[in-house]
C-alpha cells in the first residue's frame, strides 16, 4: 500500500490519472476505483486528499485552469507592453497550444464544460476562467479601441476562442492553432479598422 503523507507527489499523480481516465471512459464513468487503479494507489488515498471523487474533479479543473493562466502570464511577460496585438495573439495561443491541446486535457475540458452546468463549484471555476480571459483581452484592446468597443471585441474574441476550440476538440484531426489565429486575427483586424482610434 502506498504511503500517505506525500501530497506534492500524490496530488499531481491523481490529477493526471483523473484526466487519463476521463479521456478513456468519460466523466460519469470515471469512478474512484478506475482512477485509483490508474494512479496505482488505494481508493483511500483519494478520500484522504480530496474527500472523494467530487473533490478530485474540482482539483483537476483547478490544475487545468492554473496551467492556462500560467501559460498566458508567462507569454505576456516576454512581450513588450506596447505590442498589444502580439499580446492578444499570445493570449489566443495559450488556449490552443501546449498543455491545453493535449488529448487528455482537451477531453477533460469537454467533460467539465458539460458537467459545470449542473455543478455550482465547477460552474464558478468556469466563470473565473471566463472573467480572467476577458480581463486579459480588455487590457490590450483598450489601447487600440474605445472602451465600449474594447469590451465588445473582447467578448467576440472569447466567443471565437471557445467556438474554434470546441470544433477542434470534436474534430479527429484536433485543434489547429494556426487556423484559430488566422480566423481571430481576421476578426480583430476588421474591428480595428472599423472602430480603431485615429493614429498620430
Amino acid at each position: 500500500m502506498p504511503k500517505v503523507g506525500m501530497p506534492e507527489v500524490r496530488k499531481p499523480q491523481l490529477v493526471k490519472a483523473t484526466m487519463t481516465v476521463i479521456g478513456r471512459v468519460g466523466l460519469h464513468a470515471a469512478s474512484i476505483s478506475l482512477i485509483s487503479k490508474e494512479a496505482g494507489v488505494s481508493t483511500g488515498i483519494i478520500n484522504h486528499y480530496f474527500g472523494g471523487k467530487h473533490g478530485l474533479l474540482e482539483e483537476t479543473m483547478r490544475v487545468v485552469l492554473r496551467e492556462l493562466s500560467a501559460t498566458v502570464i508567462d507569454a505576456l511577460r516576454e512581450i513588450p507592453r506596447h505590442h498589444h496585438q502580439a499580446r492578444i495573439n499570445a493570449i489566443i495561443n495559450a488556449n490552443f497550444e501546449g498543455f491545453q491541446a493535449k488529448s487528455d486535457v482537451v477531453k477533460t475540458w469537454l467533460a467539465f464544460w458539460s458537467y459545470a452546468m449542473h455543478d455550482n463549484e465547477l460552474h464558478r471555476l468556469q466563470r473565473v476562467n471566463e472573467k480572467r480571459l476577458l480581463s486579459h483581452l480588455r487590457i490590450e484592446l483598450r489601447a487600440l479601441l474605445p472602451e465600449e468597443q474594447a469590451a465588445m471585441v473582447a467578448q467576440g474574441i472569447a466567443a471565437l476562442i471557445d467556438g474554434i476550440w470546441l470544433r477542434g476538440a470534436l474534430n479527429p484531426k484536433g485543434i489547429d492553432a494556426n487556423n484559430a489565429r488566422t480566423i481571430i486575427n481576421d476578426y480583430l483586424d476588421k474591428q480595428l479598422t472599423f472602430y480603431g482610434r485615429p493614429q498620430g
